[in-house]
Formats: C-alpha cells, structure tokens, sequence
C-alpha cells in the first residue's frame, strides 16, 4: 500500500513540499521504491541497491537535515555505464562488468548535495544506439506504450523518470542519447555544453564527444541539477570551466531561431510528428520568436560523419582490450558497428578532423543570424518488433536530428512538444552554440510552461512556475550609447560586429546636456552630466548588450574626449556609457532641446539608416 501512496514521484520542489511538511520522510520513500522496483517489466533497471543501503543513504541525509542539503532525499538514478560505488558497471555487457570503488565525480557531486542513488539503469549495449532494444537485459519498453521503444541509449534511466520511479537521472549522451529517449517518454532531457559534467568514471563511448546527460520532468529541476554537478574535474581530460553565457535569448521577448528548410525535414511518413512540429513552430513564434529557415545540409554532413567517418574508430579505442579478447560477448549490431573500426587508418582520422572542420565553419555560420536551432528531436518511433527487424537502418533514421550535436560541439535541450494520436509523446530538440546552455534552459521552461503537458507517463499535472534557477553569469555588459553608435549610424558596426545586441531605446535621467562636437567625420556628440544647480533633460540612448570579452577592442576605439563612465537611466538604473569630459564641450552647440543626437542629425538632414 506504501508504494501506491507514495509513487509515482514527480518534480523535485513537490517532494521537498512533502518532507518539509512531514508527510514524509527519505527512509519511508527508499522502501516505497525498493518495492517497486523489484518489479520491473519495462526492463528499466540492471541493478539496484540492496535496501538496507538506500536505507543507509536516506539516515545520512535525515540527520544532515533539510537546511543544508539542496537534493534533500531526491531519489536518483543512474545510467550503467556510469560509476555507482558498490554496484557493477556493466554497460549492458555482462562479460566487461567491474565493480568501481568510487562513485563517477557527477555521481558523487549529487550524493554530496543529499540526493539518493536508487540503482543502475538499462542501455544499448555501451550506449551505442538510440532505441534501447540492443541489451542482453531486455529490450526496454516505453513508459507509454511497451510495444515501442524506450529510445537509446540512455533507455532504462528515461522510463525510471517517466514512471515516477525517481525525480530524476542520469544518462549519456554522444550520438542523442540524452535526447531520443527523453522525446520518447515526455521528459525534459539536457546535453550539456561538452566538458559541462565530467566524465571522470564513465564507460566512454566516444571520449571526445561524450557527454553525461540529465533526464528530469522540468527545466526548473534540470537548472538546479547542473548548478549542482556541473564544474571543472582535473580528473577529466575534457573538462571545461563554465563560461558566461552570451545573450539570454530565453529570457527576451524578441529572439530568432533556425529551422530546417520544408525539403530538408524529414518525419519517415509519420504525419502526427510532422504536425506537432508545426505547432511547435506557432508556440515559439507566440512566445516571442521570429522562425528564419536556415540551410540544414552542413549538419546533415556532420551528422553523417558520426557512424560512416573515422569517429567510429573511438568506439573500439574505448572497449579496444576487451573487445579483441571478448568481441563474441558484444551483441551483433552492437559488435558489426565496433569492428568497423579496423578498417580505419590514422590517415581517414585526419582526413575525417579536416572535413569536420569545414563543416563546423559552415555551421557556425547561422549564429550569426539565429539565436538557437529548432528541431524535431526524432523524426519518428518504432515498434520494438519493427526495430529488432532493421535495427542498423531504423537506428540511423533516430539519429536525423540528433547525430551532429556533439561533433560540432553544441549545446541542447529536448523538450516535450505533445501527444502523436496513438497517444505516444512527441519532442523537439533546442539547440544553441556552446556554454549557451543557461539560455538553452530558459527557453524550455517558458514552451513547457505554455504547453503545460503532465509529468512524464505520471498523469501529474506541470506546476506553474515563474522563477528559474541562476546557473551561471552571464557573461554580458550593458552599454548605453547616445551618438554614432545608435542603430542606423555610421559606427553601429563596431558593436553587431561584436556580436552586440540591442536591448531597448530609452532615455538617460534628466540630468544631462548634450552637445555636438566638431572634428572629421563621422561626427560625434558628447553627453556630460549636469551639476546639481544646473538644469538637465533627458537625452536618448540605446542599451546594447556585449559580450564581456569583446569589451576591450570596443572601447580601445573610442578616441578623446569621449569615454566609458557611468550613465543614469530614467528608470533610475546604473549601467556603463558613453560620456564626454567636461572641458571638451566649451564653445561648442549645445543640442540638448533636440533630446537626442537623431533627432539633432534629422534637423541637419543627415540621412539615417533606418536598423
């Protein structure tokens, strides 16, 4: 009766309500799901902890108390190629188990912050594949329907969250992992900027483009997850500080995203999926976004690259001593993919790095005019019957919108985008350049929250909540210009060409004076602030947004005696400007009735640009 009341889970703030409240404590929670679990025909879980030891974890935690534990008893679980102290990784394959000694430091990371490991979950055989059918541990089955599949590789750690089994997991993502399985059981599924989590005690897959992934029910609970077990691991050779993040598009209420071109989508005949993305679409457009079709065929070039380029090699390069030994205990689709490899030379390697090279510089090419991508995250599911049939092709097929990501070292999110008729979810997939991964966040939060789609396979209802968790700075700063740098004007380029962005046009304080400056083109005014006997207006200014390391180059162009001080906005606010000093605007024309250095140009009929 226990497991009944108190399962299905749901999102994290919930079951923190119920601790807080005393309706329930860890100890009484790791029963429930010890229970549960032991009955698994979804084949969701390879092992799990005994429960006198989820018993252990949740006293700690009890005795630590609420206060100082941010993960305060979150149950969690954890994809099995990804190091658990005191059970097997096995990576679905029995014959290269080992038992670690220590946890994966992702793994510790979160035990730390009081969350409680549940167990290991299922996956295509070392994470190879993206439909969750290629383990000798059973195929596993969708947390909807279990005649489809689960998605891959991170199977068993989407359909633990879907089910309400745990808040949430862990998984690994290289070729979608992370993202396929999440569209398939109506999650929230986060890959992470490269370097983001570290892979210190993770099986790899491909070491250079792997990552660990986060499946939860909401974007809210993802942000606080990664502000958790994010950070720099000297352990890993691939680990990366976090960056600022540029411009916060999920935030804004004007932002630009790509999609592919009409020809370019691909939805293998399902009609259901192409309509969702459809839809899709109008939800982000009403949320503020400007759809610009974009050339989708570099990242099919890359995607490609993946399983038919030299990539393939680093898949053997991981397993290379077991495999040559053992190659007979790896399951055939998981075994004909691996033995490629021998055909590759260090010759097709750097011919393979050179052409991803050109690809990425292609690719890239669309941030200039994009603030992130928009995908379906699958074109489509498939039976598991279906899958088993054609496993090779139907797997590549998965693999569309997904395969590319980590090759080109981008940022994404896969979020639920609603039902097919058959009543199986359908996902798109944001992505966005690396260490946007903040914004990225935002922006799920705000579809999922327009959409308002129950938790998982749970049936519970999404909370409505309107504050999102910081992650990381932002890696901006805020401008106010007031003369040639406005949009339309002879020097704006110095700032777009820096990737500047507009924030609003408003107006300083009405404690300025403005005055026009002589010298060459392109002519100049320069702002000076009043002093308190003097009289004042408001002058115009637009706030630009620019990256921080792009500050430097920007003001080492300003010549004397202009400079970068602070300026007072109407709203009272403080923020970095331009001003001009003071002995530099005697005997000049003051302009300041004009309001602005437009309005003084339009007077003199200077021609502005219009932005």
């Amino acid at each position: 009766m226990m497991a009944k009341k108190l399962l299905p889970l749901g999102d994290i703030a919930s079951l923190r309500q119920c601790y807080a409240s005393d309706e329930l404590s860890p100890t009484q929670l790791v029963e429930a799901i010890h229970t549960e679990i032991q009955n698994d025909p979804d084949h969701a879980w390879i092992s799990m902890l005994p429960l006198e030891s989820l018993k252990d974890y949740a006293r700690k935690v009890e005795a630590a108390g609420m206060a100082s534990l941010p993960l305060y008893g979150i149950p969690f679980a954890i994809k099995d190629n990804i190091d658990l102290a005191g059970l097997p990784t096995t990576a679905a394959c029995p014959a290269f188990a080992y038992t670690p000694s220590r946890n994966a430091t992702v793994v510790q990371r979160l035990i730390d912050a009081g969350a409680i490991p549940i167990g290991k979950t299922n996956l295509d055989q070392f994470a190879t594949g993206l439909n969750g059918t290629r383990s000798p541990y059973g195929a596993c089955r969708n947390a909807f329907d279990p005649a489809y599949i689960a998605g891959g590789s991170s199977s068993g750690s989407a359909v633990a969250v879907a089910k309400g089994q745990v808040c949430f997991s862990l998984g690994t993502d290289t070729a979608g992992s992370g993202r396929v399985p999440a569209a398939f059981n109506n999650l929230i599924g986060y890959k992470p900027t490269r370097g983001w989590l570290s892979t210190h005690g993770v099986v790899p897959a491909c070491r250079s483009l792997d990552t660990v992934s986060i499946f939860a029910f909401t974007a809210v609970d993802v942000a606080r997850i990664l502000a958790i077990s994010a950070g720099y691991d000297a352990a890993d050779i691939y680990s990366e500080e976090r960056k600022g993040h540029g411009f916060n598009f999920g935030t804004a209420f004007h932002f630009r995203f790509g999609i592919p071109r009409k020809q370019q989508l691909e939805f293998f005949d399902n009609r259901d999926s192409e309509r969702l993305f459809s839809t899709t679409i109008t939800r982000m457009q009403a949320q503020g976004g400007e759809a610009v079709e974009i050339d989708f065929e570099p990242f099919l070039e890359a995607a490609r690259l993946l399983y038919e380029g030299p990539w393939v090699a680093e898949r053997y390069a991981a397993i290379q001593s077991f495999f040559e030994l053992h190659s007979d205990q790896v399951i055939a689709p998981v075994r004909e993919i691996i033995a490629t490899a021998k055909q590759r030379s260090a010759v097709d390697a750097f011919n393979g790095f050179y052409q991803l090279r050109r690809i990425k510089q292609q690719a890239d090419q669309i941030w200039a005019n994009v603030d992130c991508l928009l995908t379906p995250t699958a074109g489509t599911i498939y039976p598991i019957q279906v899958m088993q049939q054609d496993p090779i092709r139907l797997n590549s097929n998965l693999g569309y919108y997904t395969n590319f990501m980590n090759l080109l070292d981008y940022a994404a999110v896969a979020v639920p985008a609603g039902f097919q008729s058959n009543g199986l979810p359908f996902g798109i997939t944001l992505a966005a350049p690396t260490h946007q991964d903040e914004p990225l966040l935002h922006l799920a939060h705000r579809l999922q929250q327009a959409q308002s789609l129950p938790l998982g396979a749970t049936g519970i209802a999404l909370r409505q909540v309107t504050n999102f968790p910081a992650v990381s700075e932002s890696g901006q700063v805020r401008i106010a210009v007031c003369g040639a740098h406005l949009s339309g004007l002879p020097l704006n380029e110095q700032l777009t060409s820096r990737r500047g962005r507009l924030v609003t046009s408003t107006t300083t304080s009405p404690n300025y004076r403005l005055y026009a400056l002589p010298g060459n083109p392109p002519q100049r005014p320069g702002l000076v602030r009043v002093n308190k006997n003097e009289q004042g207006v408001a002058i115009e200014v637009e706030v630009w947004e620019l990256p921080v390391h792009e500050l430097g180059s920007f003001v080492a162009n300003i010549p004397a005696p202009l400079g970068i001080g602070t300026i007072i906005l109407a709203s009272g606010e403080a923020l970095l400007g331009f001003v001009c000093e003071h002995y530099a605007v005697e005997n000049t024309i003051d302009i300041s009735q004009f309001g602005g250095w437009r309005n003084y140009l339009q007077q003199l009929n200077i021609t502005i640009i219009k932005p």
